[in-house]
């Protein structure tokens, strides 16, 4: 052991401990300065990053016997408390820096060394500072960080005061469109925001510890599982196997009806098969995770290895085995049926183009890895606190699985370090369920960044081919559509994801005849899971591009082909119906000036540049709101002698449920003279809050806020008098009212049907469209994204920080799908880096962010959801730019410089 004196945020501590421990576990573990996170562990993300002696450091990987004695360490705690903020933290909060706030502290952190040494940086040495630092940011683009330390220096300078940067608002004025910032903001950037490792710090002593033996290949047939040794070893509790669940030990997917399987293929612990690699063969529990992790390398699974299948392709081969046997690997298919068959139509048409493509396994790579905790609660109900963002879905799909009623279930969502979906399935909900009742005793899991990019789910790759005929004057009259879905091996909204495809290909443009069909295909590799987007970046990747193939086909523009053939009023969707509002043509006639300005410059560059060509590109950017039909959504207002609270379960990655809560439950109550500082939020606990749907399909703005919107408006008529005042708390408590109010709303939706497409699934859609622009390295076959500007209309903006927030994180990430991130070689892709994360240097600085504002008819205040529109399509107007940069077409995604390369290469053939 080792005994050191540190000074720690200007208090000295003495210290014992192993040498070989991590700085991040003493600060956490031993003196509960949970601030400091731990991410990757690898030393790739920077939430872990500390000043010790002036320097950056990254604690997750600085092992104890390399702190000196006496070293003066400084973590977020030790800048500033909610009342006496830090200008860092300030800043932060004003510009709406923190999201999911997982890494926010890290951030900051980082900035406070740089401003320590230079209160007047320019933008370029922050963000190289970030860089040499190695922070990365999922959710925010890194534009409002960057934003956040100018503003703070300009703070530390005495250029501004605090005071200059808070939003002020006239007495009882809205806050719709404004930058209020969002209730969680001050304890992200103080580091109490409590995520799930957080929280585990404070369960109590007798909490078991689970680690997991999972598989190692992706696909065979279990022989036996041992566990006897596994038993003897020091601390361990239980080691549990299928042996040990009380029920069905199957995860329900909700299959369709029209699916072929019964969507009861996924175990919770294996029993007959392995499917996937990180299958989950058996669980041991200890008293520590040091002791569980050794004992779960003691287990022993004797297996017979299978083929395994890891594409939707190689699933479909003739001579391909069933990886479920009994249901065929092509278990779900879709058609569309819209207008005249296309087949006569193409031959008469003057233009005619077709093409393949390929959007692949994005992993979602939030820097916060899954993690959760259970109990039985004294009533006997089983509480799980993990970071679920469909809380009655999931309750639905485990109960059978862990042998319990769904109403003796409730999960809770702990504060999430961002999830971009694939908590939209459950991961560990089960595991921990099975642990908890087998026990009796709280148990707590937690997952490394290994097993997060490894275990959990990811885009579902899209295997497409499309033909599209236009007329002698441009008017696209036909598309054909074929594609398959590789949904990996377990089944759970395969469906639904495929559905995408007959709503989304051709999207945005009047197409009076199509055909198309899709199926969903059992692979081996990871399941499929939501991704924001869901469907959509495969989908209109596929059509956007083909749409710039068929203006160069033609000899016009893309912009004036796009012009052309955009939904006009009384054009319909893909799937028959009206969209909600007709605002394409604004949006093209905004982004115009930018684009034509674009290729003027790239084409002037490109005179006198030989090695290096820059080009320009768009797309546009379409999502529809909603799961698809009479999707629906609940809330509660309950007035208080302090106010009213509002109760939903209006999930949160970090995209800003609370702020959103908040919006739309104060403007409706302000007419009662309610400040939004009168209103409490209570969030995400099925013990409390109602069944408001998943956080998913970008439908809780839509949903849940009409679902608030209406709990508040039957708050308000009970407290309404006859003279058009509003009674009191008190007034109501003597008059014997009912204090509490349910909302309800209901999207006046109907499904797609699965033999056509056709149906209206979306009471609001979201639109934009992305200028892209790039440089090409000739040389290298090097992208890099230099510009890009977007007009947004997704309705009444509700928190401009916020929306801002969400397409800035949308359209990076989109800069990762086209260029860099990919989930494909199990030995490859097993990191943050190897995944191809954007960091800061692979970013452009240079985001330009326009709106235009049409009221939805259904959306509260006229809003539509945000989240998911910008990462729609963004890799499609990449892909464009670089095709107008160089004539090279990537139509197989990443667009990594040997693709490039090739492309030249075939050009100069």
């Amino acid at each position: 052991m080792l005994k050191l004196v540190l000074n720690i945020n200007s208090n000295e501590k003495s210290i014992v401990c192993d040498p070989e421990v991590s700085l991040a576990d003493v600060l956490r573990k031993q003196l509960f300065l949970t601030g400091t996170k731990v991410g990757c562990g690898k030393g790739e993300c920077g939430a872990c990053n500390v000043i010790m002696n002036g320097k950056v450091v990254k604690s997750c990987i600085t092992r104890m016997k390399r702190v000196p004695d006496g070293a003066e360490i400084l973590t977020v705690e030790g800048l500033g408390t909610k009342d006496n903020l830090h200008p860092l933290q300030i800043a932060w909060m004003v510009h709406g820096a923190a999201q999911c706030g997982f890494c926010t502290p890290g951030f900051i952190v980082t900035a406070k060394a740089l401003l320590d040494k230079n209160t007047n940086p320019t933008r370029e040495e922050v963000r190289q500072w970030f860089q040499a630092n190695r922070n990365v940011c999922r959710c925010t683009g890194y534009q409002p960080l960057v934003d956040a330390v100018m503003e703070a220096a300009r703070l530390i300078r005495g250029e501004i005061k605090k005071e200059d940067l808070w939003v002020k608002l006239p007495e009882g004025a809205s806050i719709l469109g404004t930058k209020t910032i969002r209730p969680s903001a001050c304890a992200k950037v103080t580091g109490t925001w409590e995520f799930g490792a957080d929280l585990g710090l404070r369960l109590p002593e007798n909490t078991l510890h689970i680690k997991l033996v999972q598989a190692t290949v992706s696909h065979a047939n279990i022989i036996s599982i041992d566990t006897s040794e596994a038993e003897k070893m020091p601390g361990v509790y239980r080691v549990l196997t299928y042996k040990d669940v009380k029920g069905t030990n199957r995860i329900n997917g909700l299959a369709f009806p029209s699916n072929k399987g019964d969507g009861l293929e996924r175990p919770i612990l294996n029993d007959k098969k392995i499917f996937q690699f990180g299958d989950a063969i058996a669980m041991v529990l200890a008293d520590t995770p040091r002791n569980a992790e050794e004992a779960a390398k003691k287990v022993v699974v004797e297996i017979e290895e299978l083929p395994a299948y890891m594409s939707a392709p190689a699933a479909m081969a003739e001579d391909a085995i069933e990886i479920h046997p009994g249901t065929p690997n092509i278990y779900f298919e879709t058609k569309v049926v819209k207008g005249e068959d296309t087949e006569p139509l193409m031959e008469k048409l003057e233009y005619v183009v077709e093409d393949d493509f390929y959007v692949g396994r994005q992993p979602h790579l939030p820097i916060e890895p899954d993690v959760g905790f259970a109990y039985l609660d004294e009533n006997g109900k089983l509480i799980i606190h993990s970071k679920s963002v469909a809380l009655h879905f999931h309750a639905l799909m485990i109960a059978d699985g862990v042998g319990l009623p769904v109403d003796k279930i409730a999960i809770v969502q702990n504060p999430t370090g961002g999830t971009f979906g694939y908590k939209f399935s459950p991961t560990i909900e089960a595991l921990l369920g099975v642990a908890a009742l087998d026990t009796g005793k709280p148990v707590y899991l937690e997952f490394n960044m290994f097993q997060q990019i490894t275990y959990t789910g990811k885009r579902s790759p899209f295997f497409m081919h499309l033909k599209m005929g236009a007329d002698k004057d441009g008017k696209i009259q036909a598309l054909e559509t074929d594609w398959s879905v590789d949904h990996g091996p377990y089944c759970e909204f395969g469906d639904l994801v495929t559905m995408r495809g007959s709503q989304f290909m051709g999207a945005g443009y009047r197409i009076d005849n199509i055909r198309g069909a899709g199926r969903t295909v059992a692979t081996n590799h990871a399941w499929g899971s939501a991704f924001r987007g869901y469907g959509s970046p495969q989908s209109l990747f596929a059509s956007e591009v083909l749409v710039d193939e068929m203006a160069a086909k033609i000899g016009m523009d893309p912009l004036e082909f796009r012009y052309k053939n955009i939904y006009q009023e009384g054009d319909v969707t893909p799937n028959g119906c009206k969209p909600d509002v007709y605002c394409l043509e604004g949006l093209l006639d905004k982004i115009k000036p930018y684009y034509e300005k674009a290729k003027v410059d790239a084409a002037s560059f490109n005179k006198t540049s030989e090695d290096v060509k820059h080009g320009a590109g768009i797309s546009l950017l379409i999502y529809g709101c909603g799961l698809d039909g009479a999707d629906s959504s609940e809330a509660w207002a309950e007035i208080t002698k302090d106010g009213v609270t509002i109760g939903n379960s209006w999930e949160d990655h970090g995209q800003g449920a609370d702020m959103g809560s908040l919006a739309m439950a104060h403007e409706t109550l302000r007419k009662a003279g309610y400040k939004p500082e009168d209103i409490k939020l209570i969030l995400n606990d099925m013990n409390f809050t109602p069944n408001s749907g998943p956080a998913g399909g970008s439908r809780s703005n839509v949903l849940t806020g009409n679902a608030t919107r209406v709990a508040c408006e039957n708050l308000l008529d009970a407290m309404k008098k006859e003279d058009g005042t509003y009674r009191t708390y008190e007034e109501m408590v003597a008059e014997n009212k009912p204090l509490k109010y349910d909302g309800k709303w209901t999207a006046p939706c109907t499904d797609c049907n699965v033999e056509t497409g056709q149906g209206n699934p979306f009471p609001v859609y979201m639109y934009g469209v992305l200028l892209a622009e790039v440089e090409v390295d000739l040389k290298t076959g090097k992208t890099k994204v230099t510009k890009l500007t977007i007009v947004s209309d997704v309705g009444t903006i509700i928190n401009r920080l916020v929306v801002d927030g969400q397409i800035l994180g949308g359209l990076v990430q989109g800069i990762g799908l086209a260029l860099y991130e990919d989930f494909e070689d199990l030995k490859k892709h097993t990191t943050l880096t190897k995944c191809g994360i954007p960091q800061i240097k692979d970013v452009t600085d240079d985001i330009t962010l326009l709106y235009q504002e049409t009221p939805r008819p259904l959306g509260p205040y006229g809003a539509a959801g945000a989240g998911e529109m910008p990462l729609s399509a963004p890799h499609a107007a990449i892909i464009n730019a670089i095709y107008d940069a160089c004539r090279v077409r990537i139509t197989k995604l990443p667009a990594y410089p040997e693709k490039v390369l090739e492309g030249l290469k075939m050009l100069n053939k």
